[in-house]
C-alpha cells in the first residue's frame, strides 16, 4: 500500500472507528456484546416510546430514532461503548419547539417531518463545530446552572406526566399552570381508577427496583406487568389508554417534508439542542474513556452525535444524545463494543417487522411512570442540598435556573442558564481575590496578610497579588485594591511589586487602566515594578508599550529579586533571600 493511500486509510479509521472496531475485534468480546445488547433492548424499547411521547410524537418514532442512531454510533462514535438515543433532557425541548412552529394539536405526519428536519439541522450544526474543534462549548454551563437546568426539566417532566398517570389529559405551558390544572382534575374527579391502578403500579416497581433490587430491570419488569394487566384484564374496556399498534417495518429513508421557512423557525432551537447534546454527552463520553484508559476527543465526539441526529432524522426520527442511564446498563452487562448497540437496533428493527403488535396493550400511564422516574434520576436534591453548605450563591443561581426552565419552557430556560453561566463567571473574575503579602518570622514565602495578620511588611513597599486575568470587568477593581493597600499604610510607599504569577492575560481597556495607574502613581513619587510574570503577558505588556513606561529592567523574574533591588535602592538591610509565596 503506498504512503497517500496508507495515510487515507488512516484518516478514514479515525473519521469513521467502526471500521477500526471491526478490524481488530476479538471473537470472545461477542457474547458479551450480545447479551448487552438484548438486555438493552429492553429498555430501549419502553423508553423510547415515552420519548417519543414526550416530544409529543408517536410512540413508534421513538423507536425509529433509537435504531437510527445506534447503527450511526456505532460507526462514527468514539466511544467504544456510550449508548446513544432519545433523551429526557432534550424531548421537552423538541416538544416546545414543535408547538412553537406548527402548533398545539398539529397532524402527527406535519410533527414527524418537523421533529426530522430539526434532528437533521442539529446533526449538522453538531458537525459543523466538531470540524471547527468547538468540543468546548460544552463546558459554557456551570455545574450549579446545569444542576438547576436538569432540575428545571425534571419539573416539567413530572408535572406534564401527571395527568397521565392517572388518566386524564392536561396541556398547559407552564409547571405552574400544569400542577394546577393537574390539581383541579383531581378535584373534578377526572381520574381513572384503573389507569392509576397501573400507572402507580408501574412507578412503585420502577423506583423499588431501582433502589432495593438495582440489578433487576425495573422499566422491563413494568412494561411486562402493564402489557399483561391490561390485556388479560381487557382493562382497556374501563378506559386505559394503551399504545396501540405500531406501524409494520421501518420507514423509508428520506428527507423530511418542511419548507425553508420552516428550517428557518427550527434553527435557533436546532444549535440550543446540539449545545445541549454535548454538555450531555461528552461528560459521560469522558468518564467512560478515563475509565478504561482511552481518549475521546469532544470535537470527534461532536462529530458523531451529528451523525446520529442526521441518521435518525432520515428515518422520521428526532433528536438524541448520550445517555449515561443506557450507558450504564450496556456497561454493567459486559458491553465490550459498538457492536452492543448494533445489536440493539437489530432487536428494534426485529419487533418493528415481525412483532409490531407486541407494545399494542401497554398502558400510556406505564410510559407516564417512566417518564416520572428518569425525571427522578435527572433531578439532583443532594447536590442542591450540598450546594446550600458551601455557597449560596451557586445556590441561588441554581434555582433561578430551575425557576426559570420551569416557568418560561426549557428553550428559553436554556437561555437563562447560558447567560446565568456567562454572568457567575464575570462575576467571579470581576471581583477576583487580591492580597497583600508580607514576611512570617522563621517561615519562608510570602503570605496574605489577611490569612495571617502577623506578617512582616517591608517598609515603605506594598507585595500585591491579584488572582485572576486582568480585563475590562475588573480593571477599575485592580486599581482600587493597589490605591486602598497603599493608603492603608502608615508611612510613605515608595514601591509597589505586582506578584503577576497568577495574571494570565492583560486586554487592552486593562492596559489603559494601568497606563493611568501608572501615571497617578508617578505623581505620587511610587515605582510600580512587576515580579514572575508570565512570558506571554510580558509581551502583551510590550506590545501595550508598557514595559517600556515600567522599565524592562523592572520586570522581575522571582518576588525575591524584586524584593531584593528594593532594598538595595533604599539602602536596606534584606531580610530575606526565598522567593517562595504562601497562602
Amino acid at each position: 500500500m503506498s504512503v497517500a493511500n496508507r495515510s487515507r486509510s488512516t484518516q478514514l479509521r479515525r473519521i469513521v472507528p467502526g471500521i477500526s472496531v471491526l478490524r481488530t475485534y476479538k471473537r470472545e468480546w461477542f457474547r458479551h456484546d450480545l447479551v448487552a445488547g438484548l438486555v438493552l433492548t429492553t429498555l430501549l424499547v419502553p423508553q423510547g416510546m415515552a420519548y417519543a411521547g414526550l416530544a409529543g410524537l408517536p410512540p413508534e418514532t421513538g423507536l425509529y430514532t433509537t435504531a437510527a442512531a445506534l447503527l450511526a454510533y456505532a460507526l462514527f462514535g468514539p466511544s467504544r461503548i456510550l449508548v446513544v438515543g432519545p433523551d429526557s433532557t432534550l424531548a421537552p425541548i423538541v416538544f416546545a419547539t414543535l408547538v412553537a412552529v406548527a402548533g398545539t394539536g398539529a397532524d402527527p405526519a406535519r410533527a414527524m417531518a418537523l421533529a426530522g428536519a430539526l434532528a437533521i439541522l442539529m446533526g449538522l450544526i453538531c458537525i459543523a463545530a466538531g470540524f471547527a474543534k468547538l468540543g468546548i462549548v460544552a463546558e459554557l454551563l456551570s455545574k450549579p446552572v446545569r444542576l438547576g437546568f436538569l432540575n428545571g426539566v425534571a419539573l416539567i417532566i413530572i408535572a406534564g406526566q401527571l395527568p397521565k398517570l392517572v388518566g386524564f389529559a392536561s396541556q398547559s405551558a407552564s409547571v405552574p399552570r400544569e400542577l394546577w390544572s393537574f390539581a383541579k382534575g383531581l378535584a373534578a374527579g377526572d381520574a381513572l381508577l384503573s389507569t392509576t391502578v397501573i400507572g402507580l403500579a408501574s412507578l412503585a416497581i420502577i423506583v423499588g427496583c431501582r433502589h432495593w433490587a438495582p440489578r433487576v430491570p425495573g422499566v422491563a419488569l413494568a412494561v411486562v406487568g402493564s402489557i399483561a394487566a391490561v390485556g388479560l384484564l381487557d382493562l382497556q374496556r374501563r378506559g386505559v389508554v394503551a399504545v396501540g399498534t405500531t406501524p409494520h417495518g421501518f420507514p423509508r429513508l428520506a428527507l423530511p417534508n418542511v419548507s425553508t421557512r420552516d428550517l428557518g423557525n427550527l434553527i435557533v432551537d436546532a444549535t440550543g439542542l446540539a449545545f445541549l447534546a454535548l454538555a450531555d454527552t461528552s461528560p459521560v463520553s469522558r468518564a467512560l474513556a478515563l475509565k478504561r484508559g482511552d481518549h475521546v476527543d469532544s470535537s470527534h465526539e461532536m462529530v458523531a452525535i451529528g451523525a446520529s441526529n442526521i441518521a435518525a432524522g432520515l428515518f422520521h426520527g428526532f433528536p438524541v444524545s448520550g445517555s449515561a442511564s443506557r450507558t450504564a446498563v450496556a456497561e454493567t452487562n459486559g458491553a465490550r463494543t459498538q457492536l452492543t448497540g448494533v445489536i440493539g437496533s437489530a432487536a428494534i428493527l426485529a419487533i418493528l417487522v415481525f412483532a409490531n403488535d407486541l407494545m399494542s396493550n401497554l398502558a400510556i400511564a406505564t410510559l407516564a411512570a417512566i417518564l416520572i422516574s428518569a425525571a427522578f434520576v435527572l433531578a439532583d436534591l443532594p447536590t442542591l442540598a450540598w450546594l446550600a453548605k458551601v455557597s449560596r450563591v451557586e445556590l441561588a443561581l441554581s434555582l433561578v435556573t430551575t425557576i426559570g426552565v420551569a416557568w418560561l419552557g426549557p428553550m428559553r430556560g436554556l437561555g437563562v442558564a447560558v447567560a446565568l453561566s456567562v454572568i457567575d463567571f464575570l462575576r467571579r473574575a470581576w471581583r477576583p481575590h487580591s492580597a497583600v503579602l508580607g514576611r512570617i518570622i522563621n517561615r519562608k514565602g510570602y503570605h496574605d496578610l489577611a490569612r495571617h495578620p502577623d506578617a512582616v511588611l517591608a517598609p515603605g513597599l506594598v507585595l500585591f497579588r491579584f488572582d485572576a486575568p486582568l480585563f475590562f470587568a475588573n480593571a477599575d477593581h485592580f486599581a482600587q485594591e493597589i490605591r486602598a493597600a497603599i493608603d492603608d499604610r502608615p508611612e510613605p510607599i515608595r514601591w509597589v511589586v505586582l506578584a503577576a504569577e497568577p495574571i494570565t492575560d492583560i486586554d487592552t481597556t486593562a492596559a489603559e487602566m494601568l497606563g493611568s495607574l501608572l501615571d497617578e502613581l508617578d505623581s505620587r513619587s511610587v515605582t510600580l515594578v512587576v515580579a514572575e510574570m508570565k512570558g506571554r503577558v510580558k509581551d502583551r505588556l510590550r506590545l501595550y508599550g508598557l514595559a517600556d513606561r515600567i522599565g524592562e529592567q523592572s520586570l522581575y523574574p522571582t518576588i525575591g529579586s524584586a524584593m531584593k533591588a528594593y532594598y538595595h535602592a533604599v539602602g536596606l538591610a534584606n531580610p530575606a533571600d526565598d522567593d517562595a509565596v504562601g497562602p
